[in-house]
């Protein structure tokens, strides 16, 4: 395989002399295609078409930093001539585990006063597009911030927007916030700014064309994370985070030692969905920081706080769901915050022995630090020192614990970057996994860091155990989180309840009120992808679920090899279909407002007259399982009730998977 990240240096350049005005960059099979120019005042664009037809207009490039702006007076001092890069890698935790793709590569680089100081790397495939900035060294400066972006995004007109605000810093619970934990507002109008600061990556389009996926990948400790500012008609700019994140600690300007290179900025573009849901960029322009020495463990598990909360952190609670996840034939359970004073270490310790005798391994919940937080939960001050870390997980291991939650993060200066990556690299050098909650969106973090598990950073399962909207919005959010959340990365829901009260009981006339199907449950395992699932699931399932329900969670993978878009649209309904092996499981739900009656082509992945295990609702939310068959054409008719789910199981009909 051809390695992607090469040195500039050794990229062929033209003389600006023989280097067109507009120069366009196609991708490999001709579908999508980047143009790049530079205006008479020096100031770099790009526009993105697809199929001829411009989904992204002429949006501007550069960067401004402390030693010099590099977003006008620019020249095009040369070009790289297009180069076809082959991508091929295997991982066990993303939407597919085997990634194919061809890329064309190019290099442009700019000039200011002569001197060459900025090189804009564009890699352009058929559907997805990303670009990044190689900052080169300049006269005697090796150290430097960068101040801001000028990289933006000029959407078409009459195009729709599906996003998430970002939140302003310091607020919500214990002053947690921006945690990417903010409603979805679906079909909104361009030229807005969210609440007043911008929105939270990813940012989904529909253009008068089709549909647009805009985000950032390669996100580490060399630089911050980034959001998506509104505000001036089509025009949206990149970001930098709020000054008042991580209690005011840490800077907004990115600091980089030269020669740096920036995160990429991701596009995907469709005429469908497709390419939206099916989308690998994220993790196909990034590679391995290090090499994996311990195996990546999926797997399904149990979690006793969703409907327990704190009051069920203990010995005797935690030994039930440890003989539940047995029971499932689940390989771990998460114990959540407060472990450290109602269990103990002790009890931890005599929990991961008792575990491990039933084959359930441990995740244990640690809060991300104290100063930039007031969350009381415990353990903390563990995970923001590395000695204190390091010690705690030679002590984790020591015990056969499989892996951390991580929780009440600051938001995305580079400080808090860099905890990210110290975390996942001393969790790689004891064999632990990586869930992070209350953090910032995984920006290909699936295949830099392997320790990386998953991440919340959405509006997840806790919400509707706190409140009956969260339970009344169920629905509409699992109908956006495939097209846009989840899209990117892995997505740590904690979802799937079968009660049908969020309390400790399933008792009615307590706390919230599911309002959703148990087939719309089976249903989100599924569209949910995260290679490690902890289910909302709860011991008193085994006997006042359905037979059929606990039967199917039972079997249902959580690493998938394959995915396919079937039919939807965001926040009204969602059918995808994902494959384990030769099985594939199709998957949907519907948030209404109307019964939804569907005709599934599956001719492409089940085929004609193929059997069909189905699971499917009436009217009233009463689920069930019987045998189906797809027609002779490959397809299969379904209707699914507001609220309501179906899946269907089948064998692939293609014997060369």
């Amino acid at each position: 395989m051809r390695k992607i990240f090469v040195m500039i240096a050794a990229v062929a350049c033209a003389s600006a002399a023989s280097v067109a005005a507009e120069i366009a960059t196609t991708s490999p099979g001709g579908v999508m295609t980047v143009g790049f120019d530079i205006d008479t005042l020096g100031r770099p664009t790009y526009n993105v078409l697809l199929n001829g037809t411009e989904f992204i207009l002429p949006s501007p490039l550069g960067l401004v930093t402390d030693y010099g702006d590099f977003t006008q007076g620019m020249a095009l001092q040369g070009a790289s001539a297009p180069e076809e890069v082959r991508i091929a890698y295997e991982l066990p935790n993303i939407k597919k585990s085997r990634v194919e793709k061809a890329m064309t590569r190019r290099v442009f680089t700019l000039a200011k006063d002569s001197v060459p100081v900025l090189d804009v790397e564009f890699m352009v495939a058929d559907n997805d597009a990303g670009f990044r900035y190689n900052i080169r060294p300049h006269a005697d400066v090796r150290s430097a911030r960068v101040l801001r972006e000028a990289s933006a995004f000029r959407v078409p007109e009459e195009s729709t927007t599906f996003m998430c605000p970002q939140s302003k810093p310091m607020g919500g619970f214990a002053r947690t916030s921006p945690s990417y934990e903010t409603p979805y507002v679906c079909d909104g109008d361009v030229g807005a700014n969210g609440w007043g600061e911008g929105y939270t990556f990813p940012c989904l389009f529909r253009t008068p064309s089709g549909w647009l996926l805009l985000s950032e990948t390669g996100v580490d400790g060399s630089y911050c994370g980034s959001r998506l500012l509104g505000g001036d008609s089509t025009l949206y700019t990149i970001g930098f985070p709020q000054p008042g994140e991580m209690n005011g600690l840490g800077s907004v300007a990115p600091g980089i030692s030269l020669p740096a290179r920036t995160p990429w900025r991701t596009i995907t573009a469709g005429a469908t969905l497709a390419p939206v849901v099916e989308t690998t960029v994220a993790t196909d322009l990034v590679e391995p920081v290090s090499a994996r020495e311990h195996p990546f463990v999926p797997g399904k598990g149990t979690w006793s706080w969703i409907m327990k909360m704190d009051q069920g952190t203990t010995f005797d609670v935690q030994k039930q769901y440890i003989d539940f996840a047995a029971e499932m034939g689940y390989s771990s359970v998460l114990i959540d915050a407060l472990w450290d004073t109602q269990i103990g270490r002790d009890g931890i310790a005599r929990l991961a022995r008792y575990g491990k005798d039933k084959g359930v391994a441990l995740y244990l919940w640690y809060n991300s630090n104290g100063r930039w937080n007031d969350a009381p939960q415990g353990p903390r001050g563990f995970m923001d020192s590395a000695r204190a870390r390091r010690s705690e997980m030679d002590w984790m291991r020591s015990l056969g614990v499989r892996g951390i939650k991580v929780d009440f993060f600051g938001g995305d200066k580079q400080e808090m970057m860099q905890l990210y990556e110290d975390i996942l690299r001393d969790a790689a050098d004891y064999g632990l996994q990586v869930i992070f909650h209350g953090c910032t969106l995984p920006r290909g973090w699936e295949r830099m860091f392997p320790a990386y598990a998953s991440s919340e950073a959405v509006l997840a399962s806790e919400n509707m155990h706190f409140g009956q909207g969260a339970c009344d919005a169920e629905a509409f959010n699992a109908c956006m989180h495939p097209f846009v959340r989840n899209a990117v990365g892995s997505m740590d829901f904690g979802g799937s309840a079968l009660n049908s009260y969020y309390n400790a009981d399933n008792t009615p006339g307590r706390g919230s009120r599911r309002v959703t199907s148990d087939v719309f449950a089976l249903a989100t395992s599924v569209l949910f992808q995260s290679a490690v699932q902890h289910f909302a699931l709860a011991p008193n399932n085994l006997t006042d679920a359905p037979a059929w329900a606990i039967g199917f969670m039972k079997e249902v993978p959580s690493a998938w090899d394959d995915i396919r878009f079937i039919d939807g649209y965001p926040g009204s309904y969602v059918v995808i279909a994902r494959r384990c092996g030769t099985t594939w499981y199709v998957a949907g739900v519907n948030a209404g407002p109307d019964p939804r009656t569907l005709t599934l082509d599956l001719s492409g992945i089940i085929g004609p007259r193929a059997a069909v295990r189905m699971y499917s609702d009436d009217q009233s939310l009463h689920g069930g399982v019987r045998d189906a068959r797809t027609d002779r054409r490959g397809c299969l008719k379904v209707t699914i009730p507001v609220g309501g789910g179906m899946v269907a199981v089948a064998p692939s009909h293609n014997e060369t998977i």
